[in-house]
């Protein structure tokens, strides 16, 4: 028996104070493609949740959509009926013989909710009235209110009611956008895709950046970091990339700075094109893949450092989660196929020796003030950006005039 409607449940966070309107907004403007697939759907507000009428529309799109919808607490596949008594125990009786056990017993109980509060029958009635006409019309169902294999819920409404069993987990976090904008530094590795699916999970905005430093990395790198930042748009819907040629402030680096310190003045080089980007892009914070302790330049101290370039906020989603937790997310999302192909980001083909996981801030100011044009190097970086809006599974288009 197919579902008619999806109940969406909004998350006690976005309820909360005078944002309840803006986050259910987002929420609704999320929803949009599904109504443009299917004309047919309907979809109304109420207080903390969503109702979907799917019509003759497939649950299953409407799943594959709310799965990538953040600020969701669950949602469930549920009937719609009337609310005669009749009606609402032919429907409960449908959905449970659907799912009546062939051999033995199997255990359930109904859970009533009743907010039309001049409904005839309280809770405990009903669902008393529908548990008993279960038993009565099936033989292989046992009531265990304690710790039942299914729960048959009951919602009386004021102008219908639903029958459902299943909740599902939504995303949680807050809608999309509805903290602001970030710009995520987006390298081809596990890390950075995983810290811009939790960033965007928290209500952020993303657009992302990625130094590649042509010929030193190949073609295949740059399409890799498009592949990555297309499964991130399967959650925003687009997503620009902006592209910053690295090379010659790498080589430059490398000629003039000292090795230990090398990885140390390219990010804190990569935090200063990217803070003069996200000035452009009216973003407020810039997002990295970094996690404690992970490698040599994610010491605290390195850390610390590093961050000191930027005047803007630096956030670090992953900052207390280890590699395990890292790529558990990963496979999830799936990012985690695409980021363990064997093709080179521009960090990996410079790494020195032995790097230093104990910087000064001092000195590594003093090396960088010794290298000749550096600041130039930074100036012509963010000039010759180069962006792309990535469209989820569409092949990506150059914007030209963006800035």
């Amino acid at each position: 028996m197919n579902p008619n409607t999806v109940i969406v449940r909004l998350g006690e966070l976005t309820l909360k104070g005078r944002n309840r309107h803006r986050f259910e907004k987002r929420v609704l403007g999320q929803l949009q493609p599904l109504q443009q697939q299917y004309p047919q759907v309907g979809i109304s507000l109420e207080f903390g949740r969503i109702h979907i009428d799917l019509q003759d529309a497939p649950y299953e799109a409407a799943a594959e959509a709310l799965d990538k919808i953040f600020g969701l607490a669950s949602y469930s596949p549920a009937h719609k009926t009337g609310l005669e008594l009749d009606q609402i125990r032919g429907k409960a009786l449908e959905l449970m013989r659907e799912l009546e056990p062939s051999e033995g017993k199997r255990t359930f109980k109904v859970a009533a909710k009743r907010s039309n509060k001049k409904y005839p029958y309280d809770s405990m009635e009903l669902m008393q009235l529908v548990g008993g006409h279960i038993l009565r019309h099936t033989q292989g169902w046992a009531v265990d209110v304690h710790q039942p294999e299914v729960t048959l819920w009951v919602d009386v409404r004021d102008k219908e009611a639903f029958v459902f069993t299943d909740i599902v987990r939504g995303s949680g976090g807050y809608p999309l956008g509805t903290n602001g904008k970030a710009l995520l530094l987006l390298s081809g590795g596990i890390d950075s895709p995983v810290a811009g699916w939790l960033s965007m999970r928290m209500g952020l905005e993303l657009e992302a950046v990625h130094f590649h430093s042509y010929p030193y990395t190949s073609e295949r790198a740059k399409r890799k970091v498009e592949e990555l930042a297309r499964e991130l748009a399967r959650y925003s819907g687009t997503l620009k990339l902006h592209m910053v040629p690295f090379t010659d402030i790498q080589v430059r680096l490398k000629e003039q700075g000292r090795e230990n310190l090398l990885v140390i003045c390219m990010k804190r080089a990569m935090l200063r094109i990217a803070e003069q980007l996200a000035e452009r892009r009216s973003a407020k914070a810039l997002i990295t893949g970094e996690s404690l302790g992970q490698v040599a330049s994610q010491t605290l101290a390195s850390l610390d450092v590093i961050g000191r370039a930027a005047e803007i906020p630096v956030l670090r989603p992953l900052i207390t989660m280890d590699k395990g937790e890292i790529v558990k997310v990963s496979e999830k999302i799936g990012t985690f196929p695409i980021s363990i192909q064997p093709y080179e980001d521009c960090c990996t083909l410079f790494l020195p020796k032995s790097p230093s996981t104990n910087p000064g801030l001092r000195t590594v100011e003093k090396v960088e003030a010794g290298i000749q044009g550096l600041d130039e190097l930074i100036r012509l970086a963010v000039e010759n950006t180069e962006t792309q809006v990535i469209g989820a599974g569409q092949s990506s288009r150059k914007l030209d005039d963006l800035f």
